[in-house]
């Protein structure tokens, strides 16, 4: 049997283990999307958010940005599908109490294709887990997504698309100095929302 080896980088290094996915299996499965799909669940993360995070890489990304590390994330047809199993999986990496929360990255968990069941993901993990906390790395810009439903439950965002010119190896959380990391929870409650609370002051 054919094997395809899929991996994806970020920051330069590896973000997660590689999965084996038989060819066979694989187009079975981009022949039809009917729902969301993802690439990979990394436990104990500390280069995505405040704490140790359970991070969920969503596929689809329709950004394109150039010196992206994850491209292979791009298609929304790519990776798994994200079913009961991989639910399973993500909520019991984010039982220990030692986990601040959890991470959506990708590929782009804001992708259009992902809204829907990002936001309800992000709606019963808020539920079930009300202590952790929810950050969310997407290419579009607060001002796109500020009034999608889900950012009443999300704590940050960081947004943008990454610009390889404005590369930036020293900066936390984020690859590009354009990038925002953005405090939802005090932008959502502040009078002009429309301008966003950073989550580290000065820091952008």
């Amino acid at each position: 049997m054919a094997w395809r080896v899929r991996e994806m980088r970020h920051g330069g290094k590896l973000a997660c283990p590689l999965r084996l996915i038989p060819e066979k299996q694989q187009y079975k499965e981009i022949t039809e999307r009917t729902s969301m799909r993802y690439h990979n669940i990394t436990k104990d993360d500390m280069r995505n958010g405040d704490g140790l995070r359970a991070v969920l890489w969503v596929a689809g990304c329709s950004h394109g940005c150039k010196g992206c590390h994850n491209p292979i994330t791009w298609d929304i047809c790519g990776g798994i599908p994200f079913d009961e199993a991989a639910k399973a999986e993500l909520f019991e990496a984010l039982k220990p109490s030692y986990i601040s929360g959890i991470t959506f990255s990708g590929g782009d968990p804001l992708h259009e294709k992902n809204r829907e069941e990002t936001g309800a993901l992000i709606e019963e993990i808020k539920e079930t887990f009300p202590e952790k906390t929810i950050w969310v790395y997407t290419g579009f810009l607060w001002e796109e997504i500020r009034d999608l439903p889900c950012m009443k439950k999300v704590d940050v965002v960081v947004d943008g698309p990454f610009i390889e010119e404005l590369k930036d190896n020293t900066l936390h959380w984020k690859g590009s100095s354009n990038q925002r990391v953005i405090d939802v929870k005090k932008t959502l409650a502040s009078d002009h929302r429309r301008v966003p609370v950073l989550h580290c002051g000065d820091y952008a």
